[in-house]
């Protein structure tokens, strides 16, 4: 798994509301859900590359 950063977010209560409700209504943990909205955001805008498919061990 790739490394993680943490960092300090200052967010609008109302935001951060609706985002939790969202995290519930999808089963992710708050933190997960907003790394999904801006990696699918960035991914839309052209931003961020799709990240390549998880490799498979080699067959002997």
């Amino acid at each position: 798994m790739a490394e993680r950063k943490p960092f300090l977010l200052r967010i609008d209560p109302g935001v951060l509301e609706a985002v939790q409700r969202w995290a519930a209504d999808d089963l992710r943990s708050l933190n997960a859900q907003i790394e999904f909205v801006l990696r699918r955001s960035l991914q839309r805008e052209g931003r961020l590359k799709a990240a390549p498919p998880p490799e498979t061990p080699a067959k002997d």
